[in-house]
């Protein structure tokens, strides 16, 4: 037995240190993609100017120290080392140290969180930590009272991030420019004859498979690669043309063409890499209520985090047009690429001061050193940078204030709506005071009222039974929402609860993502929600939920039920078309709650553990939702048109009443909403005067 176990450990390591050597051997494409094109034209870059070579080739090996320290300090030190260890859940990217300082100074850009929220599995995992500093706890008490502190911090990410977006526009032209040169080079010869990526794509890999691809591999590779041109120059002084400078000019020419092929194979690689990061961005973004949605299409079904965002990609295409015809040369193009990058690595010391502090409990002369030794680094670049600022440099800063703009507008618009459905929404006292049968002709089947609000009730249930008094016999109020974790795993998906009592049949229902998980869309999603409402009147279970001011005691009463896969030993529910053999239990201990109407739509039937036994109550409640499912799901939305109200600047009344009005005109609608059939679709228009 002994024998067996060790063979089974020994079995299991060995295909774990299978697995990593996988993941470290893709991430050299993926992540490194960029870094990796980046001999193509650094020398080139760099002695662009009128450079004279003196004899003891000073200012050659000069530039050579400097690669050769930048690459050991920063890549190498800060991000291998460091800043990997910053990881939201196995996510990185600015966003990601972004969502981990507002989880721990509970700060938050997403107006609709909960207390709840504070119990998913991952927004507790890295918590657990020691007790944080008199310092950090300074820190993050001043961070949670001042709201310009939080506006300041949500900016910063968006700077950052803008950047990456506008990094986009830039390493795929002149990665490609630079591979693509060299088939001049070589053509010309015959006729004579005759990056930041890294972490931001910390989730599709591990920290150790990151760290063993670049200190075996990408930083060797790298190093080597440029003292070879250093030394290719060294030894010739006189510079016929552009490209005696290039990379290329120092490869051998027997062996120019077939690295010239890997070459520009490596910058399809690396560009494809920093697009495939924009589009991840742009979805974290857009899940956390910065930017307005977009079609985001999922390539596989098996990998997880490979999308596709056809606008962005047309966008992406035509800024890249737009900059590779208009510069012509990787000289202003690495000005725009130099500053775009070194900008992005500005914000990530500053944030990850602010996590060392709040995130790992550490001291603040521990933070101040981190900032002061990188952030001088960073700034001797990023002042040189800005000396380009007419020489290309200026091309990232209007692309990022281009996005940041439109960020910003977007998620001013979607703040101010939400707060306005808080000031609005009816309180549940209102609601109780209507008696079971709200005062209104209860109809057969199930509503499901979309709304954002994770309390109350809102106004547009209000308006429309104000309009038409008449409703579904059973009513779910139901919030899908983002949470500022990567993932929110199947077993706490679902938070339901009662309105009211029993007989009242109105629920509430909050489903939770992540701002990395895939949001069904499908028909499926109706299904898991009636059978997750059965199985929590099944279980009768009620858990810890955010208190709101306004709220009853009714209202507080939400347990974590979770999807249906998650709970394949409780009820489970089946449904055949009219006509259809009814399909038996397949296990003796379940026993079947069928529905006595006759000639249904559907038949619904759910499938019951005998034990533990249900009360009377319970029962009956499960045999009106079966009833009510089988009559069929009309779904109410609200239709807005926000305005800005009266009195307001003129500032805002162009940012709501034109920006934001045209970026929801011209966004995608919810998910929800897209799969919605349109038969059983009923919209409630209100206006918004925020």
């Amino acid at each position: 037995m002994d024998l067996e176990s060790g063979l089974q450990q020994n079995r299991v390591k060995k295909e774990s240190w299978r697995t990593l050597l996988t993941l470290a051997y893709q991430s050299l494409g993926v992540v490194y993609g960029d870094l990796s094109t980046s001999p193509l034209y650094v020398y080139k870059s760099t002695f662009a100017e009128d450079i004279e070579h003196s004899e003891t080739n000073e200012e050659i090996y000069g530039v050579l120290s400097f690669v050769f320290w930048t690459l050991t300090l920063v890549p190498l030190l800060k991000y291998v080392f460091i800043v990997l260890r910053a990881d939201d859940n196995g996510e990185g990217g600015t966003f990601a140290l972004y969502s981990l300082i507002c989880r721990h100074a509970r700060v938050n850009s997403l107006p609709n969180c909960q207390l709840a929220d504070e119990e998913l599995s991952t927004y507790k995992k890295d918590i657990a930590a020691p007790n944080p500093t008199t310092f950090g706890s300074s820190l993050k008490s001043t961070l949670e009272r001042h709201r310009i502190l939080q506006k300041c911090l949500l900016v910063l990410a968006l700077i950052g991030t803008c950047m990456v977006i506008g990094d986009g526009v830039l390493t795929p032209a002149i990665s490609v420019f630079s591979a693509v040169s060299g088939v001049e080079l070589a053509m010309a010869k015959e006729h004579h004859k005759c990056s930041e990526a890294m972490f931001a794509d910390l989730g599709h890999f591990s920290q150790l498979s990151i760290k063993i691809a670049f200190t075996s591999v990408v930083y060797p590779s790298l190093i080597l690669a440029y003292m070879g041109q250093a030394a290719y120059l060294s030894q010739h002084h006189v510079i016929e043309n552009d490209y005696r400078i290039g990379f290329y000019v120092s490869v051998p020419e027997k062996l120019r063409w077939p690295v010239l092929a890997i070459a520009i194979l490596a910058a399809v690689v690396g560009s494809q890499a920093i697009i495939t990061g924009t589009f991840s961005i742009i979805k974290q973004c857009s899940a956390l209520g910065c930017f307005p949605r977009v079609k985001i299409v999922h390539t596989s079904s098996k990998v997880h985090g490979q999308i596709y965002i056809p606008e962005i990609n047309w966008i992406l295409m035509l800024l890249c047009l737009a900059v590779t015809i208009g510069f012509r040369d990787t000289k202003r193009m690495g000005n725009a690429s130099g500053l775009a990058v070194i900008t992005v690595m500005l914000v990530t010391t500053c944030l990850m001061s602010l996590v060392i502090v709040l995130c790992w409990h550490q001291n603040v002369v521990l933070a101040l050193c981190f900032v002061l030794f990188f952030g001088t680094i960073e700034a001797l670049y990023f002042s040189a940078s800005l000396i380009k600022f007419l020489e290309g440099a200026w091309v990232p800063i209007v692309l990022a204030l281009t996005f940041m703009l439109v960020m910003y507008i977007w998620h001013y618009g979607t703040l101010k709506k939400y707060e306005f459905d808080v000031q609005n929404k009816v309180s549940v006292d209102w609601l109780l005071g209507l008696g079971p049968s709200l005062g209104i002709v209860r109809v057969r089947g199930i509503g499901l009222i979309h709304t954002e609000l994770v309390s109350g009730i809102p106004a547009i249930f209000s308006h429309f039974v104000t309009n038409l008094p008449a409703f579904h016999q059973v009513l779910v109020f139901l919030c899908i929402k983002s949470v500022p974790v990567p993932h929110v795993t199947h077993e706490e998906r679902f938070l339901v609860g009662h309105i009211g009592p029993r007989e009242y049949r109105i629920y509430r229902c909050i489903v939770r993502y992540g701002y990395r998980d895939v949001q069904k869309d499908d028909l499926e999603f109706e299904k898991d929600l009636v059978c997750t409402l059965a199985e929590f009147i099944r279980t009768g279970k009620v858990g810890p939920n955010s208190v709101d001011e306004n709220s009853t005691k009714e209202d507080e009463k939400m347990a974590v039920v979770g999807t249906p896969s998650t709970h394949v030993e409780g009820i489970q529910m089946r449904e055949d078309e009219v006509g259809n053999n009814p399909v038996s239990a397949s296990t003796s201990e379940l026993k079947e709650i069928q529905s006595p109407v006759v000639q249904p739509r559907k038949r619904v039937r759910f499938i019951i553990p005998e034990s533990p036994e249900i009360d009377r109550g319970a029962r009956e409640e499960l045999q009106e939702l079966m009833e009510a499912r089988e009559a069929g799901v009309a779904y109410i939305l609200g239709h807005s048109y926000v305005r800005a109200k009266q009195g307001s600047s003129l500032l805002k009344k162009l940012v709501i009443n034109y920006g934001y009005d045209l970026l929801r005109r011209n966004s995608r609608a919810p998910t929800y909403a897209l799969s919605v059939p349109h038969a059983s679709t009923l919209e409630v228009g209100m206006a918004y005067h925020v």
